[in-house]
C-alpha cells in the first residue's frame, strides 16, 4: 500500500482530475461519512477512498454527486471493499442512486473466518499491528470547515481496507468459504431502505409495545411534534427530546407545563412556542375515537405444534456442534430466526430449503443434510455452491453504524442492533 498522503478534493475538476488518474482499477476501498448523530436527515458528507496507490477524501459538500466516481463503482468489474457495508450501501443509494454490483465487505469476510473481534480497529491490530484513534467517531461530519486532523483520520478507514481485503480473502479460499463470502456479498449490494409505512415510525420504538392503545395515540402525535421540530432546525431527533421521555410523556400525559417540568427527562430549555405544541400533541392523542386507536399488527399464527421447540433443539444442536467444529460463532453459521423457519417449514429434501428465503446456499451446504436427519432420521447429499436448487432472495438486515466486536447466538450475523 502507498505511503502517499491522501488528496483533499473539493472541486468537481478536481475529483475528475483524480479519478482520470486511478483509470480502471481491479478494486477501491470506500468509506462513507454521515452525522446521523448531529443531523435529522443524515447523508453523505465525506468520501474517502484508496487504491494500491492512490488515497483522497472527496467533500461533495460543495461539488454535488461526483458522476464519474458512480460510473466507477457501479462497475461489475471493479471490486469495491467497505468495512460493515450496510449503513454505506444505504446511503450511496439515497443520496446518488448509486448500487455496488461487485462488494467485499471485511466485517462480513472476518465474521465468516471466525473471527470474535471484527471491528475495523480490532482487525487491523489484528493483522498490522496498526491502533486506529477513534476520538473523531461521533464527529459532526456536517461542519465546515474540516480540520487537518479530522481529514486525516477519515483517511485512515480506507488506506488499509485493500490489504485487509486481501489477507482475508486468502484465508477464505484456504478454509474453502470463499463462496460463502461472494454469496454474503451478492445478496447486501442490493441493500436500500424501503420507505417506513407512512405515520408508523413511532411503532418500531423501543418500549412502544409496553403502552396502552391511548398511550401510542399520544405517542403517535408526540413523534410527528418532534420530528418537525428537528426537521425545522435540522438536527437529530434525540437532541430535541429522547425517546425515552417521549415514552413518559405518553404514559402521563401532563396538562401543564409545570407537570411537563416534571417529568424525567424534559428539557428545562424548551421554549413557551414548543412547550405549547407539545402539549396540544397530547391533547390530540387524547381525542383520537377509541375505534381509530393505533394497534400493532398481528404476528403471523402459526398452527399450534407441541413439537415445534423440540425440533427448534435439535436443530441447535446440529448447528452447535458444525459451529465448534468450523469454530464460527453460532450466530454467524445460522441465526436463531433461520432455525424457527426451518423448524416450521420441516424440509425433506435439500431441494425444499428453497422456501426458505433466509437461509443461504453455504448453510443448505453445511447444515442440510444434518438438519434432514434431525428433523426425518435421514441425511441429504451436501448442495454445492452453485446449486440452483437453493438459490434464494436476497433480504437485507437493517442499517447500522455500530462497530461491534461479537454477535450474539440468535442475531443475524451481519446484523448490530443499536
Amino acid at each position: 500500500m502507498s505511503d502517499a498522503p491522501p488528496l483533499y478534493l473539493d472541486t468537481a475538476d478536481a475529483v475528475d482530475r483524480f479519478l482520470a488518474d486511478i483509470g480502471q482499477p481491479a478494486a477501491i476501498a470506500i468509506d462513507t461519512e454521515g452525522a446521523s448523530f448531529h443531523r435529522f436527515v443524515d447523508r453523505i458528507y465525506l468520501l474517502q477512498l484508496s487504491t494500491e496507490r492512490h488515497h483522497a477524501v472527496i467533500d461533495p459538500l460543495p461539488i454535488g454527486t461526483p458522476e464519474r466516481l458512480g460510473r466507477l463503482l457501479q462497475d461489475r468489474g471493479v471490486e469495491v471493499v467497505l468495512h460493515d457495508a450496510d449503513y454505506d450501501l444505504r446511503l450511496l443509494r439515497q443520496d446518488y442512486g448509486w448500487q455496488v454490483n461487485a462488494l467485499f465487505d471485511t466485517r462480513v469476510a472476518s465474521q465468516l473466518l471466525g473471527l470474535r473481534a471484527f471491528g475495523l480497529a480490532a482487525l487491523l491490530e489484528q493483522y498490522f499491528g496498526i491502533k486506529l484513534d477513534k476520538k473523531h467517531q461521533r464527529a459532526d461530519w456536517s461542519m465546515r470547515p474540516l480540520s487537518a486532523d479530522m481529514l486525516e483520520y477519515a483517511a485512515l478507514d480506507t488506506r488499509w481496507l485493500l490489504d485487509l481485503r486481501a489477507k482475508l480473502r486468502g484465508q477464505l479460499e484456504k478454509l474453502g468459504r470463499w463462496h460463502w463470502a461472494q454469496e454474503e456479498f451478492g445478496r447486501a449490494e442490493g441493500t436500500q431502505w424501503a420507505p417506513d409505512e407512512q405515520g408508523q415510525a413511532f411503532m418500531k420504538m423501543k418500549g412502544a409495545r409496553d403502552l396502552s392503545r391511548r398511550e401510542l395515540a399520544r405517542l403517535r402525535e408526540l413523534v410527528a411534534w418532534r420530528d418537525d421540530i428537528a426537521r425545522e432546525i435540522d438536527r437529530a431527533t434525540f437532541r430535541v427530546i429522547g425517546n425515552e421521555t417521549l415514552l413518559e410523556l405518553a404514559r402521563l400525559s401532563p396538562a401543564t407545563t409545570g407537570e411537563l417540568l416534571k417529568v424525567k427527562g424534559f428539557p428545562r430549555g424548551m421554549s413557551e412556542a414548543r412547550t405549547t405544541g407539545l402539549l396540544a400533541a397530547l391533547r390530540r392523542g387524547d381525542a383520537v375515537p377509541d375505534a381509530d386507536l393505533p394497534r400493532f399488527p398481528k404476528s403471523p399464527r402459526w398452527d399450534r405444534d407441541p413439537d415445534f421447540d423440540d425440533r427448534v433443539g435439535r436443530l441447535k444442536a446440529v448447528r452447535d456442534t458444525a459451529a465448534t467444529r468450523l469454530e464460527l460463532d453460532p450466530g454467524v453459521l445460522c441465526s436463531r430466526d433461520r432455525l424457527e423457519s426451518v423448524a416450521r417449514k420441516q424440509p425433506r429434501a435439500l431441494e425444499e430449503f428453497e422456501a426458505i428465503p433466509e437461509m443461504r446456499r453455504w448453510q443448505v451446504e453445511v447444515l442440510g443434510p444434518g438438519f434432514l436427519k434431525v428433523l426425518h432420521g435421514h441425511g441429504g447429499k451436501a448442495a454445492s455452491a452453485s446449486s440452483p436448487a437453493v438459490t434464494v432472495p436476497a433480504v437485507p438486515a437493517p442499517a447500522s453504524r455500530a462497530d461491534q466486536s461479537s454477535s450474539g447466538d440468535d442475531e443475524s450475523p451481519y446484523r448490530s442492533d443499536d
